[in-house]
């Protein structure tokens, strides 16, 4: 008898991890899902797919320079490097909280020219 008792409460405790477990691995997916966000830059403008985030957290901003000179990206104190024409960069930042977050060009006279905007995290 004291066999039988040991197997169910083993067989208990195995069916609850496995209820729990999936919950878990959910959870931890949900919390370090990454939004990404395409942006164009060309002469003195950028176009991002989307210049929103739904709550604060990770995005992927994926720079391609569509241009004919060289530009970066920068926001949220993180920058490209500076990007020749053609080609594109990954930049990853992680918005903590809800606020309007200023992106521009750095290359001398490009902020002032247009190269400049604000993402907004809801």
């Amino acid at each position: 008898m004291k066999r039988t008792n040991q197997l169910l409460l083993s067989a208990v405790i195995a069916v609850v991890a496995l209820a729990v477990v999936p919950l878990a691995v959910a959870a931890t997916a949900q919390r370090t899902a990454t939004t990404t966000v395409s942006v164009k830059a060309g002469e003195m403008y950028f176009k991002l797919s989307t210049r929103t985030l739904a709550k604060p957290g990770k995005v992927t901003f994926v720079v391609k320079n569509a241009g004919h000179i060289v530009h970066d990206f920068k926001i949220a104190g993180k920058t490209t490097p500076l990007l020749q024409p053609g080609k594109t960069v990954k930049l990853v930042v992680t918005f903590r909280k809800k606020g309007r977050y200023p992106y521009e060009c750095t290359v001398p006279g490009h902020a002032a020219a247009g190269m400049k905007g604000t993402f907004t995290v809801r």
